[in-house]
């Protein structure tokens, strides 16, 4: 392997000795340089069409939200339906999102500098806030800082003290994390592409698509209305045809009756 190496090396250095193919890397490295350029513009490009649609798209967003004011449990059985999201939340986290009143992903006005994801939640039993932001910022360096509000807990309501408790002692049995310690998580990571599941589902699938979550939720329940109507045609076929038999049955008995009374009768 070192012979192999060393050989390697020395072809390296004697092509570099040649002027032709000295000629031919730094073109190659012109070409280069060009096509990064482009990027860079294309880049820039795309972020001005996003900061231009996205200005575009706030009022849309803004007249959405005034309907969806209108339909109970909107964002609930929407988050409740995605089935990524859905898997986050314990059964007390549930009960908490039943007072889920708005939920909103806010794009800075700047495209570039991050975004909020916020949680609107009516007046409730568990905690204080009415609104819980997490919060998504891109700073330089491609590094993005993330922070959250820690909710102001009711005496005795914290859904994530369980959870703090059982990942700080490793011998105590399994406790489920509440999808609020998801809220807790402040931290800074040094690459743009972000690493939060949760907060790529509500920014990229459930804000631009609610519909088409709340939506599924009303086909679960058609389908199970529907299996529940075949079962249902299934009973009534077997009672029926139990009754047809019965009737077989009486007929034939009356038949015989008939017989015997021709028989005292002669």
């Amino acid at each position: 392997m070192e012979g192999g190496g060393q050989r390697a090396k020395m072809d390296g250095e004697a092509a570099l000795d040649d002027p032709a193919l000295l000629q031919a890397i730094e073109k190659l490295q012109e070409v280069q340089d060009e096509l990064d350029r482009v990027n860079e513009e294309a880049t820039d490009k795309v972020l001005e069409v996003e900061q231009k649609y996205t200005e575009i798209r706030r009022p849309v967003y803004k007249k959405r939200s005034e309907i969806i004011s209108q339909i109970p449990d909107f964002w609930q059985t929407a988050f409740l339906t995605h089935p990524a999201l859905s898997q986050e939340l314990t059964v007390e986290d549930r009960k908490v999102f039943k007072y889920l009143n708005q939920l909103e992903v806010e794009v800075l006005e700047d495209v570039k500098a991050g975004y909020d994801i916020c949680f609107t939640f009516k007046p409730n039993p568990y905690f204080e806030d009415a609104k819980l932001v997490k919060s998504y910022r891109f700073v330089d360096g491609g590094a993005v800082k993330v922070s959250g509000t820690a909710p102001k807990w009711k005496e005795g309501m914290d859904l994530t003290a369980n959870g703090a408790s059982a990942q700080a002692g490793a011998k105590r049995k399994h406790v489920p994390t509440s999808f609020f310690q998801w809220f807790l998580d402040d931290h800074r990571e040094d690459d743009e592409d972000l690493d939060d599941e949760i907060a790529e589902s509500i920014k990229d699938e459930l804000w631009p698509y609610p519909l088409k979550y709340f939506n599924q939720n009303s086909e679960d329940d058609a389908g199970d209305c529907e299996e529940g109507d075949d079962e249902d045609e299934e009973e009534g076929d077997s009672e029926e045809e139990g009754q047809e038999g019965d009737g077989n049955g009486v007929f034939e008995e009356d038949e015989d009756e008939e017989d015997e009374d021709e028989d005292e009768a002669e």
